[in-house]
């Protein structure tokens, strides 16, 4: 028995023993198609149907294990979010990865982001939380990178003892964190002296990164601590049908179904406000839940910025409270 199979259109039907090994045209479309013994055909397909179901059992095995793993530390009360792989578990972040699937737009995740196990959260939220202190080390540190410099000396004799604690201490956790690749402390005339690095994840944090891992971490543990059911991820890609692309700062997702959008800027932003006004409208996400968290915005500004334009306006010092009075 010889069995006529179509590899385009699969077309099938019974011949003539005698055109086994021989090729015919497909009487449908009309692409060259072989002649298989029914018998080496069938057990071919039998072959490749175990091995594909073997990988598929041992598939879904490490999707169960990695569930497990995922849902166990996820509700565990003592996890330790600055050190932490749970974010990276697709469990976690697939309704997100629905909520835009509905509106037919595909993400591109990379989990490295969300991989709270380095320290980029750490000193993230050091600088977050003292930014006012340490906005001038910060500066001077993204300076010297911009123009190449591989030291900085920092005096700092005009500070108060206790200022000068706080600087040194923070210097101090850069080098043991290996954000610098050199601390000095100099007493006698008061100056810090650093080596930076040029690794290009480290000129990144500083040129503006740490202010998304800042939100991105302070975000997560309000919504952990309080007990609200939360998706999160940070720097993604969207695609939209037309083939638009835009990239992501920080994105949560509130009991399944409320979006919380924001885009962080440390640096010029009024360039880019129509922008991500057109951005809302497309996401379908309400002006309350898409903000644009600027660094160093007064008070004053952020009220009069999202009375004048379609997105909420929020900075460093009260995004907090803001999100919060939402829950």
């Amino acid at each position: 028995m010889a069995i006529l199979l179509c590899n385009k259109c699969s077309y099938l039907r019974e011949v003539s023993d005698d055109f086994v090994g021989k090729t015919i045209q497909c009487p449908v479309c009309k692409e060259i198609a072989p002649i298989h013994d029914a018998v080496a055909l069938v057990k071919n397909v039998i072959t490749k149907y175990q091995l594909l179901s073997g990988k598929y059992s041992k598939i879904k095995a490490k999707i169960k294990e990695s569930e497990a793993v995922g849902d166990i530390e996820s509700l565990e009360d003592d996890v330790d979010l600055h050190n932490t792989l749970a974010l990276t578990n697709e469990t976690q972040f697939k309704p997100i990865i629905d909520w835009f699937d509905r509106k037919n737009i595909i993400l591109d995740i990379d989990t490295k982001t969300i991989d709270t196990q380095g320290f980029f959260d750490e000193v993230a939220v050091a600088l977050g939380e003292n930014y006012e202190f340490l906005k001038a080390i910060n500066d001077q540190i993204k300076k010297a990178q911009r123009k190449g410099h591989g030291t900085l000396s920092i005096p700092i004799a005009n500070n108060s003892q206790k200022q000068v604690q706080a600087l040194t201490h923070y210097c101090k956790t850069l080098y043991d964190f290996s954000f610098v690749a050199k601390y000095f402390y100099n007493k006698q005339d008061k100056r810090i002296h650093l080596t930076l690095q040029k690794a290009p994840s480290v000129l990144n944090f500083f040129n503006g990164e740490w202010l998304e891992w800042f939100v991105f971490m302070k975000l997560l543990i309000l919504f952990y601590h309080k007990k609200v059911p939360f998706s999160a991820l940070r720097s993604f890609k969207v695609h939209f049908p037309n083939e638009d692309k835009h990239e992501v700062d920080v994105f949560f997702l509130i009991n399944n179904d409320t979006p919380l959008f924001i885009e962080c800027k440390s640096g010029e932003f009024r360039s880019t406000i129509e922008k991500y006004q057109k951005l809302r409208k497309r996401m379908g996400i309400d002006k309350e839940n898409f903000t644009m968290l600027v660094l160093g915005l007064s008070d004053e500004q952020i009220k009069g910025l999202t009375s004048m334009y379609d997105i909420t306006f929020v900075n460093e010092s009260n995004f907090i409270d803001y999100f919060s009075a939402m829950l």
